[in-house]
């Protein structure tokens, strides 16, 4: 079957979740580069994925977080419908594909592991004990329910806090020079973790694995964010020893899916994994499109690793918040050189309308924004979140 766009030739279909995300958009690039028929579904507005020349199919789903069973009805009819192979999440909608994969037919592969181990590896906590008991370096670190359990935890040191369920650094507190006497209380956001509190450099890792071997693994360095959360700059960097450490942490729990992990990296060079999402992130950016992504996410191949990355960079946000920040920092030449470096994740030769789609987007969430008297960021999320509650077992 000859496709559209001279992208090549159908070898089989993949249904991309989350097309609201650059890293849906990513996949859906790659797979079809490497000859797949692209289908992307969400919840909330997708242009960003829809408008690109790499997709052929674009469906509407239910949100998983209010409405489960419809979501599941609406993937089980587009997969049965469309005669999908391969189902691939991007985002927070991965616990919920998880929890309910028993609702989908038998042989279709989901690119996610089972409910529990994601459970284990989203939560801030429970990812630590999994991580000491199976070597992963990993900061001192406590559960507390209050900031004065916290305090008494700390003791005068440097610490972080967050809630155990959080998503993009919301929430989170720096305290270097340990929690001060005037610090508000802690959100009743459930549980919090308390972290000793390290010096040095961001870093943050994606990797694909199946059946405990990585097969997939990048490295980037954060270099421009919003507010101390979301990145929109992402700079290559190369760490043998903290690809081992993932590759031996994947292989002791026998991981399927992607992963990704949060790290710091301090001046003597070691490196210590702060938590992990178990989901696609923006490492996947540093990928070319003709890597042999689709068949790690099958199964298969050997360990993938970009050679002689560029950087990546949402160039939307990077000169808007990018370059004020620039300004206010005096650091114009800084940004003038990075943004030299690097491309953009959206716009790309010959598909250039995801960045339009992009504006579209931003402009339906800042309505679900204003609708639901929340921030942009939890307009963009809120309907796929999942922060650890009990997610019930769905009748057949």
């Amino acid at each position: 079957m000859a496709c559209a766009h001279g992208w090549g030739r159908v070898s089989g279909k993949v249904l991309i979740l989350g097309g609201r995300a650059p890293a849906a958009l990513d996949h859906a690039r790659r797979f079809r580069k490497q000859g797949w028929q692209v289908h992307v579904a969400d919840s909330i507005p997708c242009r960003l994925s829809a408008w690109s020349a790499a997709v052929s199919a674009t469906h509407a789903l239910r949100p998983p977080r209010h409405d489960p069973r419809g979501f599941v009805d609406d993937l089980d009819r587009i997969v049965r419908g469309q005669g999908i192979d391969l189902v691939l999440p991007t985002c927070e909608e991965a616990f919920h594909l998880a929890r309910h994969r028993q609702r989908l037919p038998a042989g279709v592969r989901v690119a996610v592991d089972a409910f529990e181990s994601l459970r284990a590896l989203h939560s801030k906590w429970a990812f630590v004990g999994l991580a000491r008991r199976h070597g992963l370096p990993v900061p001192e670190t406590a559960r507390v329910q209050g900031l004065e359990e916290a305090r008494d935890w700390a003791a005068g040191r440097g610490v972080v806090l967050k809630p155990e369920y959080s998503r993009f650094g919301v929430h989170v507190r720096l305290y270097p020079q340990g929690i001060p006497a005037d610090a508000p209380p802690l959100a009743p956001l459930g549980a919090w973790v308390v972290q000793a509190f390290t010096h040095g450099d961001e870093l943050c890792s994606y990797g694909i694995a199946d059946r405990g071997r990585l097969l997939a693994h990048a490295l980037y360095r954060p270099a421009y964010r919003i507010h101390r959360s979301s990145s929109y700059y992402f700079d290559p960097v190369q760490r043998p020893a903290i690809r081992d450490a993932i590759s031996a942490f994947v292989a002791a729990i026998g991981y399927t899916g992607q992963l990704s992990f949060d790290w710091i990296e301090a001046a003597d060079g070691s490196a210590l994994a702060l938590e992990c999402n178990p989901r696609a992130t923006s490492g996947l950016h540093l990928f070319p499109f003709d890597a042999a992504l689709p068949a790690a996410l099958l199964g298969e191949g050997a360990l993938l690793e970009p050679v002689q990355p560029r950087a990546k960079m949402i160039a939307a946000l990077m000169t808007s918040a990018g370059l004020q920040s620039a300004l206010g920092s005096g650091r114009l030449g800084r940004w003038h050189d990075d943004w030299r470096r690097a491309d953009d994740v959206a716009a790309v030769r010959g598909d250039r309308l995801p960045a339009a789609g992009a504006l579209a987007d931003m402009a339906s969430f800042a309505r679900i924004a204003w609708r639901g008297r929340c921030s942009l960021r939890e307009a963009s999320t809120r309907d796929i979140e999942w922060d650890g509650e009990a997610l019930e077992a769905l009748d057949a």
